[in-house]
């Protein structure tokens, strides 16, 4: 609850499975259903994750949404909700055959961490391999899934062997053509940037007060920013204040005004100016039509 008296967005912790190793937990579709139901959480319902979720499908058709973002998986075809995430499953999971695989942060290894960009913005949850990648991650999959089973040796053992198989998926899909954003002259200075933004996102919209602590300029900030998710600083600041702004509305009782202050907007107004400058209707619209399509 704030001080409003309003609740705050739900976000779901990592627990590991019932009975399970601790560490990653590998699910199929009716046993994520079941973990969901065992923690007292309605699978279909939007959450906001705490942990990376890797999801694929072997046969049939999966919709989901992540961050109010539509998505249909098919079959081969993976998707990676990361921590902070909004995801929701859209259509029932009976309606598709395949694996989730469940892990929290600081769960890999940091020489693991760094290799797959764990640190970086995923541009797209949805990837769709092909060819001897789709064979690869097919077998490490069934891999997986028989090793986190079976749970055959020694338990320190078996909780590395699974450690080590999650760690080998999660590098293959983070190369995957698309997945990750690419290595650029001026990639440190946008995740120093990016990891500055998410820290202060809430106290200062403006591209100079970034450039001023980071000790770069503004045009630098900039190039760096374009060269590696492909729009300029104060895009991605924007960016990031809309996307919070929607999961506000969407999943807490807080008026526009109390939204607007939580962001850092001097009043209402400035916040729905800038909310109807960026998605096209007003804070109230988003919530109503968001709202309408949950049910």
């Amino acid at each position: 609850m704030d001080r409003n008296g309003h609740r705050d967005v739900t976000e779901v912790p990592f627990r590991p499975s019932v009975g399970a190793p601790p560490g990653a937990a590998v699910l199929d579709f009716p046993g994520l259903a079941a973990r969901a139901r065992s923690h007292g959480l309605d699978v279909h319902a939007p959450m906001r994750l705490a942990f990376h979720q890797l999801i694929t499908v072997r046969s049939g058709v999966l919709r989901c949404s992540v961050d109010f973002t539509e998505y249909e998986l098919t079959e081969g075809g993976w998707m990676w909700v990361r921590p902070g995430q909004i995801h929701q499953f859209r259509s029932a999971l009976g309606a598709a055959e395949g694996t989730a695989v469940l892990f929290p942060p600081g769960y890999l290894g940091a020489a693991t961490a760094a290799a797959a960009r764990l640190d970086r913005p995923a541009r797209l949850p949805l990837m769709v391999p092909e060819g001897a990648e789709a064979e690869a991650l097919r077998s490490l999959v069934d891999l997986l899934e028989n090793e986190y089973r079976t749970m055959s040796g020694p338990l320190e053992a078996h909780i590395e062997v699974v450690r080590h198989l999650v760690a080998v998926l999660v590098l293959r899909l983070a190369h995957l053509p698309g997945a990750a954003s690419g290595d650029t002259a001026g990639s440190e200075a946008f995740r120093r940037f990016q990891r500055a933004v998410e820290r202060d996102y809430t106290r200062t919209h403006r591209v100079e007060d970034y450039a001023a602590r980071l000790g770069y300029s503004v045009r630098t900030l900039t190039r760096a920013t374009r060269a590696t998710v492909g729009c300029g600083a104060k895009r991605f600041i924007d960016d990031r204040v809309l996307l919070e702004a929607k999961r506000l509305l969407v999943h807490t009782d807080l008026s526009a005004t109390a939204i607007g202050e939580r962001l850092g907007f001097p009043d209402a107004t400035v916040f729905t100016k800038f909310f109807r400058r960026r998605s096209g209707e007003t804070p109230a619209g988003f919530r109503a039509r968001a709202s309408g399509a949950r049910h």
